[in-house]
């Protein structure tokens, strides 16, 4: 059920454009200049960008969409497309890699029975290889959300992910 503050965005999720109002206009002061700022919040926010909001956040500050586009596609961190309620992401980088982030990253694929990238079908889990975490001597690592699982085994994955259900 939409209100006036409310619209369908195409999914099942509804934009409070008043609730972005105050986003940007509390917590950003209207500023170009908190672009990214002003993304990362929605993002928080809808767990994505929905498109509708990008619309809106050019008109609210006078921005032209194709710049708004530019940087929400640009940086790898924003996504357009729903995710999942639990961000999955596996280390690919150097030293994960060669203590086995492969073989994790594949037995998290079939146990959820999604591929790198995707969403399982309960927006449950969204699955990202990413290339470096930042936490190298704890390779292979896996980060679900903000929880940073290190040294992990595909016999412990099941645990793992049913912390988070």
């Amino acid at each position: 059920m939409s209100n006036a503050n409310t619209q369908p965005t195409g999914g099942e999720e509804e934009i409070d454009y008043l609730e972005l109002d105050q986003m940007i206009e509390k917590e950003f002061n209207n500023d170009k200049e908190n672009l990214i700022m002003i993304l990362q919040a929605i993002q928080r926010r809808y767990n994505y960008i929905p498109r509708p909001a990008l619309s809106y956040v050019s008109e609210k500050l006078s921005i032209p969409y194709s710049r708004i586009y530019e940087v929400s596609t640009f940086y790898s961190t924003f996504s357009l497309e729903p995710r999942g309620r639990n961000i999955i992401s596996i280390c690919t980088g150097t030293a994960c890699h060669v203590r086995g982030a492969d073989r994790i990253k594949e037995h998290i694929e079939t146990s959820l029975n999604i591929r790198d990238g995707g969403t399982t079908e309960d927006k449950r889990y969204t699955l990202e290889s990413v290339r470096c975490i930042g936490c190298c001597s704890l390779g292979p690592v896996v980060k679900i959300n903000e929880d940073m699982h290190g040294r992990i085994a595909t016999d412990e994955i099941k645990n793992v992910l049913n912390q988070y259900e």
